[in-house]
């Protein structure tokens, strides 16, 4: 049964997502629902800057159901398909999510009876896909309109919790015409950080003083991204943790299921992991400075499963962090014990003789990796087509959003 959301967990997650104060014009640009495309049925529609911190994760999710989820992979499972389809997909999209976070107490934020009468009357794309480039700001700030302020809205907000998968898919599907409307990116959101927990958030970012969501430009934090594509609050994208002057700095711990790319990286400002380089499925969220959108294949090749050798890398990463492709001798012995391998002093030394026969003082990584764990080259396709998905309407051709197939190599 669905409750009122207490006053004092409204204010901590409102301080955890949008800070001290939330202006008027970032909360606009986030009261969007989940609105799929006019031209491609499984392509959702983002009006403004901002919410693609939810939008693409969600996108991705879609991707990955649609295509992934039965043999054999086909595209034509993500474009030849109805609306009623795409509804079902993104209830699957929605529910794996936060299937990431927990398998039981889910909370699920909507709005009370008369507030979503009001939400559901909102038309969320009142004018078409192709309006956003002639009405700009107009199309969604509707809260400026006479409808649901930013203060009705967090004060009509009710929450529903399930104790287990069948109760979770069944208020979803219930919520689902809400969430699809106005306000719906939000209401999941909300969702998102009640089942994961606001003090849970709290201890996984490095900084909890600073917003999810940035104040003046309403960006989503790589926080929040890594929030949606692993269930973890990390501010970082390595893999593994890091060791900095002795300041524990956290990252990503896993072979995620969708990936994460940066032009940031390509600008040396951050650094991305194998685990999201990587990932269980060919889907990655792109990200520049301001914007994500989705690059994806349906070819499984294309990405590798976590295996003993990639273990070996990260832990063997360990113990260089400074990533110099080296360890001091001395350390061989604790990085075998680590890995569960034969570390008997006398051992230890014979290997150190041999992976360091120059009398160096270093183990590189590559001599250690052909001593422990030889592989055989992975073999990839020699042809593939990369698909592209961005939401926003005025980035694409005739202001249309749809998945359009970018590039084939070969």
């Amino acid at each position: 049964m669905a409750c009122k959301l207490d006053q004092s967990t409204l204010n901590d997650m409102r301080s955890l997502l949008w800070g001290s104060s939330l202006k008027e014009d970032v909360f606009s640009r986030w009261s969007q629902g989940f609105t799929f495309s006019e031209e491609t049925a499984s392509a959702l529609v983002q009006f403004e800057g901002g919410p693609c911190a939810v939008i693409a994760p969600v996108q991705a999710f879609i991707i990955k159901c649609a295509i992934f989820k039965d043999k054999p992979t086909d595209i034509k499972k993500l474009t030849d398909i109805s609306n009623a389809s795409a509804s079902k997909l993104l209830l699957e999209a929605l529910k794996e999510i936060l299937l990431q976070i927990t398998n039981s107490d889910f909370v699920i934020v909507d709005l009370d009876r008369q507030a979503q009468e009001s939400n559901q009357e909102i038309p969320d794309q009142p004018l078409g896909e192709a309006s956003q480039q002639q009405h700009g700001d107009s199309v969604n700030d509707y809260s400026q309109q006479g409808f649901l302020t930013q203060e009705s809205f967090h004060s009509n907000l009710r929450i529903t919790k399930c104790s287990n998968l069948v109760e979770l898919h069944s208020v979803l599907e219930k919520s689902l015409p809400q969430l699809q409307a106005k306000f719906g990116v939000l209401l999941y959101l909300y969702s998102i950080l009640l089942t994961k927990g606001i003090n849970q958030i709290k201890n996984e970012v490095e900084d909890s003083s600073e917003p999810l969501i940035d104040g003046i430009y309403g960006h989503g934090s790589q926080s929040l991204i890594n929030l949606l594509l692993t269930s973890h609050a990390t501010t970082n994208v390595w893999d593994k943790d890091k060791d900095i002057s002795g300041l524990k700095l956290r990252g990503i711990q896993q072979q995620a299921s969708i990936g994460f790319l940066t032009l940031l990286e390509h600008m040396r400002y951050c650094e991305v992991g194998w685990y999201l380089k990587n990932p269980v499925y060919p889907i990655w969220l792109l990200g520049s400075e301001t914007h994500l959108t989705v690059l994806f294949s349906h070819v499984e090749e294309l990405v590798v499963r976590d295996s003993p050798a990639m273990n070996a890398k990260h832990v063997f990463s360990q113990f260089d962090p400074e990533g110099n492709g080296f360890i001091s001798s001395s350390l061989l012995q604790d990085v075998m014990r680590a890995l569960d391998l034969v570390a008997d002093t006398e051992y230890v030394e014979i290997m150190i003789t041999k992976l360091d026969s120059e009398e160096l003082g270093i183990i590189t990584s590559a001599s250690f990796m052909e001593t422990f764990f030889p592989e055989q080259p992975a073999e990839h396709p020699q042809s593939f087509t990369l698909y592209h998905c961005n939401a926003l309407p005025q980035s694409n051709p005739d202001g249309k959003v749809r998945s359009d197939a970018i590039r084939t190599i070969a």
